[in-house]
């Protein structure tokens, strides 16, 4: 088993920056891959971006391509997503998960563990 927690988030005027993280606890090694989806209301859940645990590869979805960045830190078993350049279709609950399957920046089924969500409000 998994555990995923979320930190940060919060509310940002349009063009401004936020960062939220995400800390693993639990059988970590099993994990492949860490990504961040996210969901507004009314709307289905949706990658955001993944990076795989051990190759450190990273995958963006193209709205937020050159204006979101995700990293970790293997060490301290956390993600990071380092989101620029905001505007007021990004506000959303956005999540973390941890997959131990693929890493598929499309398939939200992939994924087996979540977080709770923090919840990212952009004003225009």
């Amino acid at each position: 088993q998994v555990q995923l927690v979320e930190s940060g988030g919060g509310s940002v005027q349009a063009g401004g920056s936020l960062s939220i993280s995400c800390v693993a606890y639990g059988d970590i090694y099993s994990v492949i891959c860490m990504g961040w989806f996210r969901q507004a209301p009314g709307k289905e859940r949706e990658g955001v971006a993944t990076i795989s645990t051990y190759r450190d590869r990273t995958v963006y979805a193209d709205f937020v391509k050159g204006r979101f960045t995700i990293s970790q830190d293997n060490a301290n078993n956390r993600v990071y997503l380092q989101m620029d350049s905001l505007n007021p279709e990004d506000t959303a609950m956005y999540y973390c998960a941890a997959s131990t399957r693929s890493c598929d920046l499309g398939s939200v089924t992939g994924y087996n563990y979540w977080g709770q969500g923090t919840q990212v409000t952009v004003s225009s």
